[in-house]
């Protein structure tokens, strides 16, 4: 089959498409024809060389997969060949205290598909059988292969770590990116007022559009001063973060009262000063979040299904252009998510 692999770290160039041996499933595992796979920065993140991280090589990325099973292993009875699957992205054991408690996100084998594990960047893949979800028919495989990963995380950020409310000011920094486009329909569906950053005109239209009440330039504008002027001096009570650095330190001083900022991520720097008078005398929570439950996507994909919660395609490229596809994100030119078709 045809796959994009990389064989050592390092920029978009270490991409390249190749024949490579079928996979080969285990007892538990669905072997998929890859209709669609979503591009997320966590590849950008493996393919420069994650530390810590000692992927299967060549490796082969891509978290966001839909298709048709191909083969189903005979202990998967849920799953039969010729079935559209939607691909749940993460994997757990399934077996230790924090899964049995639902709390797979917390599970200590925690992984995601094209992490460590060969993922979707390919014309097939393997994956459990328990990982395969029912397609989402309201949506074309594009569509579909932008909705895993990116709304499983900015649902965990918001509902379950932030505990957004109805009536409450959120921030949303990022509208241009997956999970900043989807951070904004989730925290509108659940009745705040949302306020989005994004570095374009086009983009604050963008965010607009989606649902936002609210916009502000971050390259242009003061965000803390900003989002204090549109909030009457009070702030947001939650701010939806996954830049780190400068913007971190601004999300945290856009904060009410009582605020909470969560964050998943630091696509700009991983270094941030913090004031940690403002951090007590505020009485402000600092979350860190990390992908999410099982449960939160099947809940995600309820919303998606009947049209509440719309994925955000930026564009569709061939699998053949991932080095393409991978420059358009560093280069952060993309709304929404960026999405390879074999």
């Amino acid at each position: 089959m045809k796959a994009v692999v990389f064989d050592r770290f390092g920029g978009p160039d270490v991409l390249e498409l190749r024949d490579v041996p079928d996979p080969t499933p285990r007892a538990d595992e669905v072997v998929i024809d890859v209709r669609a796979c979503g591009i997320n920065h966590l590849d950008l993140w493996v393919r420069g060389g994650l530390r810590g991280l000692d992927p299967e090589m060549p490796h082969v990325l891509g978290n966001d997969i839909v298709g048709v099973a191909r083969e189903v292993s005979g202990t998967v009875r849920h799953v039969k060949p010729g079935d559209k699957v939607l691909v749940l992205p993460t994997l757990s054991c399934g077996v230790c205290p924090q899964c049995m408690a639902g709390d797979d996100n917390l599970c200590r084998q925690y992984d995601v598909i094209g992490r460590r594990r060969n993922g979707g960047y390919a014309e097939r893949v393997a994956v459990p059988g328990v990982n395969c979800l029912p397609y989402p028919e309201n949506l074309d495989w594009p569509e579909a292969a932008a909705v895993p990963l990116v709304f499983l995380t900015a649902w965990h950020m918001l509902i379950g770590r932030a505990r957004l409310r109805a009536g409450e000011d959120c921030l949303v920094i990022g509208a241009g990116s997956g999970v900043g486009s989807a951070a904004i329909q989730i925290a509108r569906l659940h009745g705040a007022r949302v306020i989005a950053t994004a570095g374009s005109a086009a983009k604050l239209e963008r965010a607009r559009a989606l649902g936002a009440h609210e916009v502000v330039n971050h390259t242009s504008e003061d965000v803390a001063a900003r989002v204090r002027e549109l909030t009457a001096k009070k702030g947001v009570e939650v701010a939806f973060e996954h830049v780190g650095g400068r913007v971190f330190e601004q999300a945290v001083a856009a904060l009410a009262r009582n605020g909470r900022l969560v964050t998943c991520g630091a696509t700009a720097d991983g270094a941030v000063s913090l004031d940690v008078n403002a951090l007590f005398g505020k009485h402000l929570t600092l979350c860190g979040s990390w992908m999410g439950r099982r449960s939160e996507l099947v809940e995600v994909l309820r919303f998606v299904r009947d049209g509440r919660l719309k994925p955000v395609v930026d564009s569709v490229m061939p699998l053949a252009e991932a080095r393409r596809a991978h420059e358009r994100i560093e280069a952060r030119e993309h709304f929404g998510k960026v999405v390879l078709v074999p």
